[in-house]
C-alpha cells in the first residue's frame, strides 16, 4: 500500500470512529446512561439494548471519567452536562468528615465504600483539570489542588511510591503500591500541570517516574509490571506499556533524561512482539511472553491505537483501526471484552470506557 493509500484508509477509519463517538456514545451517556434523579451516570448499560443494568453502586471514579469526556466534547449540551457532573461529583462523593473522596455510594446515593483510593483521587485531579480548562470554574482548580495535596500527604511513601488504598480516615494502609493507580496519577499530574503549579507537578512527576523504574521495570522485558518486582503472581499488561509511552512522549520535556524514557520504548517493542496478534491486544503476559490472559479488552485496543499515533506508525495504525472498528464497535455502542476468537465475553458497556475512547481520539492524527 502506498503512503497515499495508507493516508486515505487512515482518514476513513478515523472519521468513522469519531462520528460513532459523537453520534452514538456521547448522546447515550447524556440520555439512557444518565440517572437524572441522582445526577450520576449509571455504572453500566446492556450492550444489546443500551438500557441501564440493575444498580448496585455508583463510583466517584466513573463520574470523574465521564466529567473528563464531556469537558472535552463539543457543544453547549456537552458543556451543560459537564457542569452537572462536576456538581454531582462534589455533592455525592466528597468526604466532608475526613477529607478526600468516597470510593462509591449505593443506589440511593449514600456512602457505600468510604475507603480512600488512589486511583479514584487521581481521576478527580484529572477530571478537574479538564473541566477547569473548559469552564474556567475556579472551584475546579481549587479542588484539583486540594486533592493533589491530600494525595501527597496521605498516599505518598518515603520511597517515592504511592499506596493504592487507605482506610476511610486515611490513617491505615489497605493496599500497597501498584502500577495502575500510579500511572493514572502520572496522567493526572500531567493534566494538572497545564492549569496550575507546573514546576511543582513536574518535580513530583520526575520523582514518581524514577521510583517506578526502580521498583516496577522488569529487566528481561523492560516493561512496567503490574506489581512491585518480586511479587508472587506478577504480570505484564501490554496495554499499560502503550499507555505509559503515550503519556511520557506527549510530555517529553517533563521526563527528559530519566531512565524511564530509555526503558519504555524497549518495553513497547516487547509488548508489540508478544502481546498483539491479528485479534488485537492481549490482556496479560508473564516475563517470558507466555499468555496469562488472552481477553481482548477495549481499553487495551484504544491504548495500542494511541501509541501507534504517538509513534506515527501510520501503516500499523490504519491496520489496527480496521481491526478495532470491525471487532469492537457496533451500531449501538461497543463490545467491552472479546476472547481470542472474537466472541463477546462481557455483555455490558461500562460508563468508564468512553474515557478510553476519548483519549484515543484525541491522539489520532488529522489526516488530509
Amino acid at each position: 500500500m502506498t503512503a497515499a493509500q495508507t493516508n486515505s484508509a487512515l482518514a476513513e477509519h478515523i472519521n468513522a470512529f469519531r462520528e460513532h463517538f459523537d453520534t452514538v456514545i456521547l448522546p447515550m451517556w447524556m440520555g439512557r446512561g444518565f440517572n437524572d434523579a441522582l445526577g450520576l451516570p449509571f455504572e453500566s448499560l446492556d450492550a444489546a439494548t443500551g438500557t441501564p443494568l440493575p444498580v448496585e453502586r455508583y463510583r466517584a471514579m466513573a463520574c470523574a471519567r465521564q466529567l473528563y469526556v464531556y469537558a472535552g466534547a463539543p457543544g453547549a449540551a456537552a458543556s451543560a452536562h459537564a457542569d452537572r457532573l462536576f456538581a454531582s461529583l462534589r455533592r455525592v462523593f466528597r468526604d466532608e468528615t475526613h477529607g478526600g473522596w468516597h470510593y462509591s455510594v449505593d443506589a440511593q446515593g449514600r456512602p457505600l465504600d468510604a475507603s480512600q483510593d488512589l486511583y479514584t483521587h487521581a481521576f478527580i485531579v484529572f477530571a478537574c483539570a479538564a473541566y477547569f480548562r473548559r469552564s474556567r470554574n475556579a472551584d475546579a482548580r481549587k479542588l484539583l489542588l486540594a486533592t493533589a495535596e491530600n494525595i501527597e500527604a496521605r498516599f505518598r511513601g518515603g520511597d517515592g511510591l504511592y499506596l493504592a488504598a487507605l482506610s476511610p480516615d486515611g490513617r491505615q494502609p489497605l493496599r500497597g503500591p501498584a502500577q495502575n493507580p500510579m500511572m493514572h496519577l502520572t496522567e493526572a499530574y500531567l493534566a494538572a500541570a497545564q492549569v496550575a503549579e507546573p514546576a511543582l507537578f513536574a518535580t513530583r512527576l520526575r520523582g514518581l517516574a524514577q521510583a517506578m523504574t526502580q521498583s516496577f521495570v522488569s529487566a528481561p522485558t523492560q516493561c512496567i509490571a503490574e506489581m512491585p518486582l518480586g511479587t508472587a503472581g506478577n504480570r505484564i499488561e501490554p496495554g499499560h506499556q502503550f499507555e505509559w509511552l503515550s503519556l511520557v512522549r506527549e510530555s517529553a520535556e517533563v521526563f527528559d533524561g530519566l531512565d524511564l524514557v530509555e526503558s519504555l520504548p524497549r518495553g513497547v517493542h516487547w509488548a508489540r512482539a508478544h502481546g498483539v496478534d491479528g485479534g488485537g491486544v492481549l490482556a496479560a503476559l508473564d516475563e517470558r511472553g507466555a499468555v496469562l490472559d488472552d481477553t481482548r479488552r477495549i481499553w487495551a485496543q484504544t491504548e495500542y491505537l494511541r501509541v501507534l499515533a504517538v509513534l506515527d506508525d501510520r501503516p500499523a495504525l490504519a491496520e489496527a483501526l480496521a481491526v478495532f472498528r470491525g471487532r469492537f464497535l457496533h451500531d449501538g455502542g461497543w463490545y467491552e471484552c472479546l476472547d481470542g476468537g472474537g466472541e463477546v465475553t462481557r455483555a455490558d458497556m461500562p460508563s468508564t470506557s468512553p474515557y478510553h475512547l476519548a483519549t484515543c481520539l484525541a491522539a489520532l492524527p488529522v489526516v488530509v
